[in-house]
């Protein structure tokens, strides 16, 4: 996937695609290489140095074919801020009180904003880090799987695996935006029940 046309700000966007906090956006990703998976409204929240914050509230649907899920805890989603694609492989969920983890990143092909949409291509690997503080990767099944079955070309394989090590590094070392950096965007999600 390739970024949209424009001067790249300090954010994830392009200046002239600057959003109004509130504005409605969908998280649209996909499987290898157009497959449908998961799609979800939610609001955007800002951008700062990091990405784009977008705020999902408790009781927001998210479908994908064979699933239709209500959140049921705030979450607040990263989409990272322009840098090289192996540090931006990736798209970020912190979850709220009463989430079963405290972060969930899907590795992916880097996420590429059109219009209100944030598009992005799941690679399958995703970096946890659970309530205990523990962190791990999991579906590394799968993504051997998919190599084969969907046919990852050789540079989708090493840009995940390459994001996947990079992530994880952060997110078992706390480092920014794993930090908790997201804390205070977490807190904006409830004021839009």
């Amino acid at each position: 996937m390739t970024a949209r046309p424009g001067a790249p700000c300090q954010t994830g966007r392009v200046e002239s695609d600057r959003l109004e906090l509130g504005t409605p956006v969908e998280i649209v990703m996909t499987k290898w290489p157009d497959l449908p998976h998961w799609v979800y409204p939610g609001r955007y929240l800002g951008s700062d140095l990091h990405g784009d914050w977008i705020g999902i509230p408790r009781g927001t649907r998210m479908k994908r074919p064979g699933a239709d899920y209500e959140a049921k805890y705030d979450q607040v989603c990263l989409v990272p801020a322009p840098g090289p694609d192996e540090i931006r492989g990736w798209c970020a969920a912190f979850h709220g009180a009463g989430g079963p983890v405290d972060v969930y990143v899907d590795i992916a092909t880097p996420p590429v904003w059109e219009g209100t949409t944030v598009h992005a291509v799941d690679l399958d690997l995703d970096v946890v880090r659970g309530t205990s503080g523990r962190v791990w990767v999991d579906d590394e099944d799968e993504f051997a799987e998919h190599r084969v079955s969907l046919g990852y070309p050789q540079e989708v394989v090493d840009l995940a695996v390459r994001s996947c090590d990079h992530v994880h590094s952060a997110v078992a070392a706390r480092a920014m935006p794993f930090d908790g950096t997201h804390l205070a965007r977490l807190s904006d999600v409830g004021g839009l029940h």
